[in-house]
């Protein structure tokens, strides 16, 4: 195990799912690499998989929505991390509404936000979406604690973990 992966493997951020919409098709995944990126203005980073159904609809898109899972909310996080949207329709699965421009928005999660696509940058096997954010909703605060990444280890990816 190399030092940086001994380092990243201790980490137990937030993990969050992504909707977009475009050219008529819809996809959402989990993300685990995301993250506010500046205060002013308000941007934030978050990290598709190039294996990923959700980048290639996203390549095009204009918008695209991010959001927030309680701990309550592993059912959800399944469906969008270990499902692909090539063989399954996450969003039969789920209760949404139409966010800006058509992007999908999840029900009764902690928080979400609609970001317009600023720019991407190549790092790799994962393309960063640079948003700056349209609208979004949060939750008031309760004692319902975010979904981190510990509590998603028991999901198999739905594409292959590049």
């Amino acid at each position: 195990m190399t030092a940086m992966q001994s380092f990243v493997d201790r980490l137990d951020h937030p993990v969050f799912v992504v909707t977009v919409v475009a050219d008529g098709e819809q996809a959402g995944c989990m993300v685990t690499f995301a993250s506010p990126c500046s205060i002013k203005p308000a941007r934030f980073m978050v990290w598709l998989s190039t294996l990923n159904r959700t980048y290639r609809v996203a390549r095009s898109a204009d918008h695209l929505a991010v959001h927030l899972l309680g701990r309550d909310q592993h059912v959800l996080a399944e469906l969008f991390g270990g499902e692909t949207g090539d063989r399954a329709d996450k969003f039969a699965r789920t209760h949404w509404t139409p966010g800006p421009g058509g992007v999908p928005v999840l029900d009764d999660t902690l928080a979400w936000f609609v970001g317009r696509v600023e720019g991407h940058v190549d790092a790799g096997d994962h393309i960063g979406f640079l948003l700056s954010p349209v609208t979004g909703e949060a939750q008031e605060p309760t004692e319902r604690e975010p979904l981190c990444l510990s509590d998603v280890a028991d999901i198999t990816a739905g594409h292959p973990v590049s």
